[in-house]
């Protein structure tokens, strides 16, 4: 394994250096290309490719936001990054308009990333990074990477000098503690959904199937195992802790809390009432699109047309308390009705966890900022209004995050409609110019009461005007 860092890297650093390119940084690296004058860029990511959840791309199933929620549109309507940009190098511009889609297809914003990924300059794939630390002699930041082949093994290091960085590592499949010794066993048919297409096949020709998670990913994959299965003997069950199969948030005005101006508004308040405000939104990003609901009702309903009801069981209001095997092909869970407070046992051919996702964790790549970084009370990363991590003051370049800041910039953090605006604040930010010129206001709602000042006291022997008389 060989590593060397040239001279040239280091007289010419680079003005940003991104971490993980998913589509979050790869609207910030479309964006960026749009700077007058330039900016000196790098994104690295371990995979060997841009994919986005591909085992989700499930056939039919659409984003939850409208096509303008693209790579740089909100920010940028004219650059050539957009997706009718996409649409029209592709001569498919007339048919994407006959075809009146407000919503397209999960496959074709994957397609549209791959192909913006696959012509922007600085993107690195087949690229891990190790580490990132602040070089106070040089006044900059030093990214260390691993080189890998097309077998994901390390070939060669190498190090980035950057005078800024920016976080958008994603997310990880996240795995219920009472499931993670049977996913993480091998032959043992329990996945997460993130795996989904990867093992279809396997699930619909399985006896018995058992789908956990309410939202929106837990409603599509039982969609689709129930279309595929057979009337009367579907043998699906779909269980989920909350309490009930509920719609997302979708009005008008609740979607303005995907807004700059909520944005803005959570991050001005205290920082326990944030903590508090978080759990209680999750119908705004954890609920099922009514459409998705109103198909699986459809479909349960055609089964019923000719007499009986199909064989499949949803429940909520349901944890897993623990789970383990039976015999060597099935799997057996220990259930429990939250209000009920009864107990039963499952035992199923295999299990699905649509059970969400958390922040991918960066505390070792980010070891040797830990002393310059500040925490909340909860031991989190401080955050600032421009998406920086808060750092010591000695620390002259900026650190930008990217979904990463839900418990700083509320619910609106992993949504893709807010992309291309969180990307134009930190390059504006970063330049300390404004080559995005952002709105001053985004939504009809007033989040919060306006800072008034205060009423000024009348001198004395000014006369009152009185309220009322009386």
């Amino acid at each position: 394994m060989t590593g060397s860092t040239p001279q040239r890297d280091l007289d010419h650093p680079h003005d940003l250096v991104g971490i993980g390119i998913g589509p979050f940084n790869l609207s910030l690296a479309a964006l960026a290309q749009g700077v007058p004058g330039g900016l000196t860029t790098a994104f690295y990511d371990q995979n060997p490719a841009f994919h986005w959840h591909p085992g989700l791309l499930i056939e039919g199933s659409t984003l939850q936001v409208p096509f303008l929620a693209d790579l740089v549109t909100l920010a940028d309507p004219a650059s050539p990054w957009s997706f009718l940009a996409y649409l029209r190098s592709r001569d498919r511009l007339f048919p994407f308009y006959f075809a009146e889609k407000f919503h397209i297809q999960r496959a074709e914003y994957d397609a549209y990333c791959r192909w913006a990924s696959a012509q922007l300059p600085g993107l690195h794939f087949g690229h891990q990074v190790d580490a990132v630390r602040w070089n106070p002699e040089r006044a900059l930041f030093e990214v260390d990477f691993t080189q890998l082949d097309n077998d994901g093994e390390a070939e060669a290091l190498g190090r980035a000098y950057a005078r800024n960085v920016v976080l958008g590592v994603g997310t990880e499949p996240y795995v219920p503690e009472p499931l993670r010794p049977l996913a993480d066993a091998p032959n043992v048919p329990v996945l997460h959904s993130a795996d989904y297409l990867h093992h279809r096949e396997r699930l619909i020709a399985a006896e018995h199937v058992t789908v956990i998670g309410s939202g929106q990913s837990g409603a599509e994959i039982f969609l689709d195992l129930l279309r595929a299965r057979p009337a009367g003997a579907e043998k699906i069950h779909w269980l989920a802790r909350t309490e009930a199969f509920a719609p997302m948030e979708y009005s008008k005005l609740g979607l303005e809390h995907f807004t700059p101006d909520y944005t803005r508004y959570f991050h001005s308040l205290p920082e326990q009432a944030r903590n508090d405000l978080v759990p209680r939104q999750w119908q705004l990003h954890k609920g099922i699109d009514t459409d998705t609901i109103a198909a699986i009702h459809d479909e349960l309903y055609r089964r019923t047309l000719h007499g009986g009801w199909p064989e499949a069981v949803l429940t909520p209001g349901v944890r897993v308390r623990t789970a383990g095997r039976v015999a060597t092909t099935k799997v057996e869970l220990h259930l429990e009705h939250v209000q009920q407070s009864t107990r039963s046992r499952l035992t199923t051919d295999a299990v699905v966890l649509a059970t969400g996702y958390r922040e991918r964790p960066v505390d070792r790549m980010l070891a040797g900022l830990d002393p310059y970084l500040r925490h909340d009370s909860a031991g989190r990363a401080r955050i600032d209004h421009e998406f920086r991590l808060v750092l010591d003051a000695s620390v002259t370049g900026s650190v930008y995050v990217q979904n990463a800041e839900k418990h700083t910039h509320g619910v609106g953090a992993p949504d893709l409609g807010l992309a291309a605006w969180r990307s134009a604040t930190i390059l504006n930010s970063l330049t300390g110019k404004e080559p995005y010129p952002l709105p001053r206001r985004t939504a009809f709602t007033s989040f919060g009461l306006e800072r008034r000042e205060a009423p000024t006291i009348p001198a004395q022997g000014q006369e009152l005007t009185p309220l009322a008389q009386s």
